[in-house]
């Protein structure tokens, strides 16, 4: 049987909660040691220009594998 790595990331899914991804972690045997939120943009037109806003936010979790 293949070691696992000692880390990996979890992004929350859409259509999932921050425990939901948390149980999926300790499930996979990981523990999470960083949470990072990342701006998601998108090009909004106004007046005539393209403007970048900011329009939702995506969650990721870096995970320890649990020895």
């Amino acid at each position: 049987m293949r070691k696992p790595a000692k880390k990996k990331t979890f992004t929350v899914a859409e259509n999932e909660t921050i425990e939901q991804c948390l149980e999926r972690m300790n499930q996979e045997g990981y523990k999470p040691v960083r949470r990072i939120e990342e701006p998601i943009f998108c090009e909004v037109k106004k007046d005539g220009h393209t403007i970048v806003e900011p329009c939702g936010r995506r969650i990721v979790f870096e995970g320890v594998w649990k020895e």
